[in-house]
């Protein structure tokens, strides 16, 4: 079954979220811990949420869980707001990743808003 946009564009950030999270834990310049794992948990939750959404039992359900999705990317935003501000991540991966953020945190709040008018 193919995943919704939401669907395949958070998994793919979680993706990144671990991927980021390897580096700035294994790398010989970093070993940052405590940020990452932050951002570890609140990435990677966006998906596991809207996952859950697409398999709700209700409209009800389905706004819960994709405005959980929502508060978890807005989480997300300010870890890697402060991973940058901190220097441990260059600009050019600020500006890739947080690209992809913004992205997700703009069609979540879409998807909040259009099913509480609904």
């Amino acid at each position: 079954m193919k995943l919704s946009i939401v669907g395949e564009k958070s998994k793919l950030f979680a993706i990144r979220t671990v991927r980021l999270y390897q580096y700035l834990t294994q790398s010989a310049e970093n070993k940052e811990y405590v940020l990452s794992k932050q951002l570890l948990r609140s990435g990677t939750s966006i998906g596991a949420n809207v996952k859950e959404a697409l398999r709700a039992q209700s409209r009800a359900d389905f706004r819960s869980k994709m405005n959980i999705a929502l508060k978890e990317a807005s989480e997300t935003e300010y870890w890697i707001e402060l991973l940058s501000e901190t220097d441990y991540i260059t600009e050019k991966q600020f500006n890739s990743i947080i690209e992809d953020i913004r992205e997700l945190i703009k069609i979540l709040v879409t998807i909040v808003k259009n099913t509480a008018e609904q």
